[in-house]
């Protein structure tokens, strides 16, 4: 992301009663601030969006490279946006990495003893200023 301030604004906000996602964020000072019901959506073929429970920011990665490992669909996002007050501004991220498990069962990470949920979905990214976020939950809409 561009700022950590950006990251901060776009994951604050009130709880929503379906969201299932949690977002986690470390300032490069070590500070850790915890969001949780967080929507997750995934539009289309290639649109990720997870928005604040509030619904004022919407971070949306809209390309990535994605290919199979297993079961789990692993993407690694070169274009993202924060959506905020009426306006969008591309992020300057330094790299992140998004995995889909679309199956029924928990699938592990490769390499990991880390699961991904069923319908779920786990992303971490790094920014250039060293904000490190992650992203994990199950997916509350899937629209084609």
């Amino acid at each position: 992301m561009f700022i950590a301030a950006a990251a901060l604004l776009f994951i604050a906000g009130a709880h929503a009663a379906d969201a299932k996602g949690t977002v986690r964020v470390q300032q490069d000072d070590g500070s850790v601030q915890v969001y949780d019901n967080v929507t997750i959506r995934i539009i289309g073929d290639h649109a990720l969006t997870i928005t604040t429970a509030d619904g004022k920011g919407t971070l949306l990665i809209e390309r990535a490279a994605c290919s199979y490992a297993g079961a789990l669909l692993v993407c690694l996002p070169y274009s993202m946006s924060l959506e905020q007050n009426g306006t969008s501004k591309l992020l300057d991220f330094q790299r992140g990495t998004t995995y889909f498990n679309f199956t029924s069962e928990k699938q592990p990470l490769p390499l990991s003893s880390t699961t991904v949920p069923p319908n779920g979905v786990l992303f971490a990214m790094n920014t250039k200023i060293g904000t490190y976020v992650a992203v994990s939950g199950t997916i509350d809409e899937r629209k084609k």
